[in-house]
Formats: C-alpha cells, sequence, structure tokens
C-alpha cells in the first residue's frame, strides 16, 4: 500500500460512499488513515458521543477538511450521557477552517454563545437549526454578522428567536437563497417584509406557521400588502397556516413570482379567485401545484364571497400554466365536502390541457366513475393517488385497465370499491405500483396479482 501513488488512492476513497466501508478501509494501515482523514467532507454525528467534548474534539482534528457537518440528537435521554454544548462549536470553528454546511438538531444545550463561535467560519454558507431551542435572535444575528456569506437559512421550532435585526441584515447583505421557518412562534408572516432587497435572489421559501391562524391576526398582518416586494427569481413557495387574503399577510408574494416552479398552500386562509388567475398570469413555469384547502374558518374573518375558490380557477390554471405536471388537491374536512369550489369537470379541463403525470385527490366529492373514466383516459397521468373519494366505486376502477400510462394508484379509505374492481388487473401487468390502506372492502387477497409491487394495510380505525 505505500507505494501506491497518492492520486490512485484518492481515487479509490471516491469510489466508496458508504461511511461504514471507509471507516474500515481507514483500518488498513496509517497511510489510509491519513489520507480517508484528509479526503473526508461530511460527517454525521450525535448521541454515540461519549464522552462528547472529547470524542468531538478527536473528530474535528482528523477530519480537518470537513465542508459539511450534522449534530443530531433526536431520541436523546440523559442516560445516553451529555450532550455536546458550546465548547464544541468553539472546537468546530478552531479545527475545521473549512466548514460550509451545519445542522444542528434537538441539541438542548447550545445557545448563542454557541452561536457566535460560528462567526469565525467565514465559508459558512448553510445554518439549519432544528429544535435548538436556547437560541435567541441574538445568536443568529452574530452568525450572519460574521458570516456574510449565507445563502441558506433553516429554522424550524426556535421559540426564542424573533424577527429583529438579523431577518433585515440578512436582506442587505442579498445572498439568500434559501429561507425556511417553521413554528417558530414570535415570528410572523409580515415579519417577512424586512428581507427588503433579499426577496429578489430568494429562490426558495418554506413559511409555516406554529398553529392555525387565529382571528385576530388578521388585523396584525394588514401593512404588507402596501410594499413593494420583487421575487423574480423564487421558484419554490411552500405556506402554511398563512393569512394570503387580499391586503393581507403574504398576500403581496401570490402574483408576483415569474420563475415560480413549485407552489405549496397547506391550509392558508384567504386563498381566492383572484390569487389562482395571477398565478396563472404570471407564473407560467408552475410545474406543481398543491393545496389542502380549509372547510372551516372564522366566519367574520373575511367576506365569504371574496376568498372563495372558484371552477374557473382550475380552468385559469390550464390555460396559462401549460408545464403544471403534478396536481395535489385536498379538503380539511372530508365529511363536508365543499359547493361553491372545484368541480369535476373543472379537474378534468387541467388535466387534458395540462401534461399532468401525478394527480393526487383528497377528500374530493365531487370526484365520481365518471370522471374516472375521463382520468384514465389522460395521456400523461402516471401516478393516481385517491383518499376519502367516496363517490368512486368498482365501475370506475374498471377504466385503469384501459390508461395509456398509468403506472402507480394509491387507493386510501375509499368506501365504495370492493375487491371485484380489482380483478381486471389481477395478472394484467399494468402497474408497477398499487397501495390500498384503510378500505374495508378490498383483502388483500383480491388484489394479489395486481401489480408488480403491492403495499396493503387495512387500519379501519379513521371510521370509528
Amino acid at each position: 500500500m505505500e507505494d501506491l501513488p497518492e492520486s490512485l488512492l484518492l481515487d479509490i476513497l471516491k469510489r466508496i460512499d458508504r461511511t461504514a466501508d471507509r471507516n474500515s478501509l481507514s483500518l488498513v494501515c496509517k497511510r489510509l488513515h491519513r489520507v480517508e482523514g484528509e479526503q473526508r467532507d461530511f460527517l454525521r454525528v450525535g448521541c454515540r458521543m461519549h464522552p462528547a467534548i472529547e470524542a468531538f474534539t478527536a473528530l474535528c482534528s482528523r477530519f480537518s477538511n470537513l465542508s459539511k457537518l450534522e449534530i443530531v440528537y433526536s431520541g436523546w435521554k440523559s442516560s445516553l450521557g451529555k450532550q455536546l454544548g458550546n465548547e464544541g462549536l468553539q472546537v468546530l470553528s478552531s479545527n475545521c477552517p473549512s466548514l460550509e454546511e451545519l445542522s444542528l438538531n434537538f441539541c438542548s444545550f447550545i445557545d448563542d454563545t454557541g452561536l457566535r463561535y460560528l462567526s469565525s467560519c467565514r465559508k459558512l454558507l448553510s445554518l439549519k437549526l432544528n429544535f435548538v431551542p436556547a437560541i435567541s435572535s441574538i445568536g443568529i444575528l452574530s452568525v450572519i454578522l460574521g458570516c456574510k456569506n449565507i445563502s441558506t437559512l433553516h429554522l424550524i421550532r426556535c421559540m426564542k428567536v424573533s424577527s429583529t435585526e438579523w431577518l433585515e441584515l440578512l436582506g442587505k447583505l442579498s445572498n439568500l437563497r434559501e429561507l425556511s421557518i417553521k413554528n417558530c412562534r414570535r415570528i410572523r408572516e409580515d415579519d417577512l417584509i424586512k428581507l427588503g432587497p433579499g426577496w429578489r435572489k430568494l429562490r426558495r421559501l418554506d413559511f409555516a406557521v406554529d398553529g392555525y391562524p387565529k382571528v385576530h391576526d388578521h388585523l396584525l398582518l394588514s401593512e404588507c400588502h402596501k410594499e413593494v416586494v420583487y421575487c423574480d427569481e423564487l421558484k419554490e413557495l411552500s405556506l402554511t397556516n398563512c393569512i394570503v387574503a387580499p391586503g393581507q399577510g403574504l398576500s403581496f408574494i401570490l402574483g408576483r413570482c415569474v420563475a415560480l416552479e413549485k407552489l405549496l398552500l397547506d391550509m392558508c386562509l384567504g386563498v381566492t379567485h383572484s390569487h389562482i388567475v395571477a398565478l396563472s398570469r404570471k407564473s407560467s413555469n408552475l410545474r406543481i401545484l398543491a393545496m389542502r384547502i380549509p372547510l372551516e374558518f372564522p366566519v367574520n374573518l373575511f367576506d365569504n364571497s371574496l376568498w372563495e375558490l372558484q371552477e374557473d380557477s382550475l380552468r385559469a390554471l390550464a390555460a396559462g400554466c401549460p408545464m403544471l405536471n403534478t396536481l395535489e388537491l385536498s379538503y380539511s374536512d372530508w365529511d363536508f365536502p365543499p359547493t361553491l369550489c372545484f368541480t369535476q369537470d373543472a379537474v378534468i379541463a387541467l388535466i387534458q390541457s395540462c401534461p399532468i403525470r401525478v394527480l393526487n385527490l383528497c377528500g374530493c366529492g365531487f370526484l365520481n366513475d365518471i370522471g374516472m373514466k375521463a382520468l384514465c383516459a389522460a395521456q400523461s397521468l402516471q401516478v393516481l393517488e385517491l383518499t376519502k373519494c367516496q363517490k368512486i366505486s368498482d365501475e370506475g376502477l374498471e377504466h385503469i385497465i384501459k390508461s395509456p400510462s398509468l403506472k402507480t394508484i394509491k387507493l386510501c379509505k375509499c368506501l365504495g370499491v370492493t375487491d371485484t374492481g380489482m380483478k381486471p388487473l389481477v395478472d394484467s401487468h399494468k402497474l408497477d405500483l398499487l397501495t390500498v390502506e384503510g378500505c374495508p372492502h378490498i383483502s388483500e387477497e383480491g388484489i394479489k396479482g395486481a401489480a408488480r409491487s403491492i403495499s396493503y394495510k387495512k387500519d379501519l380505525s379513521w371510521m370509528y
């Protein structure tokens, strides 16, 4: 081994991806141990480090060229020994000058002091914090002041972090490309306006409110729409439990994203027909649309006639978004299907106009056997997921065998389908994957041979 050229050793190491294999290889000889240590650029550590600081110090000394590090304490308990604390980040900043990506998960003993040590990691580009409860806005600000090239920031369940100077500074630096803020109680929708010029280069935004919007929240979010925001490069937008009614909350984003390719609106209050029309006119590159629509909302929050989506909403998408290939529609309360929202004809029109490859419908009470016939005739449809679509019967399932492209079917909590509807698929070699969950009248025996791969669960607890 000592006679092998250095370039050949490096080539060997590059071909080995599994961490366990690399660890074993490093034990062959001192030279491989040294070269592998210099070559390793990714490390994932957590509960098994004991004693934590001594083990981590040794790792940082050996793998000094680390560019990506994940510290994960999911499932930690005191019997596993102490967690890595602030001193661990001090060791990291002193020994790993090439660090570009850092992810801290369930780290309960790291606070603002620890984040302050990170400010000396000048090459840091990505910081992801998932349930690091002791940190506050002060710690985030110190990182941004020191690491001015940060382009990715994730804050998940960081309850002490509020939006003060750090959000404004992040926007002024204009390097931010990806921002994810989920369930941080002290950061609200209207705080995002503080990004200012940072909106221009933002490519991905994921914002989730901790809990459903309260009635009084809309009174606090009426000033955002007065600001002019340019988000020309935004490609992915995900909003959960947000207020987007006209003139409220984050409504200033929708209709301004000319490069948007993926949109997720999960339980957002105030999505209107005008939003969808604006989306279809501005976001012609839209490829993925997922909406979970709330059917219950504060009565006095909005004018009902303004917030309701319409049949023509989907028709507008069909006309303005020719690249749309994935559509997910679901409702929060399937027992009361909407009568003034989308219709079967509108969904079919969209399927026939756009190259929809993936369709996921949940609680869509309008879909029946006639609709299934039209869906299965779609030339592009490859994946169909139906959940709580109770008007579909065996007659509708029989059309699957005639579908030109359909390869994956998922049926979940559908009461009207039985083994009889599955019979045409048995031994037909039509489907690659069939998943059946919580359908009381379909048996495991009845779907044998209906697809190359089958997943079956008969959990009927949802019925009681």
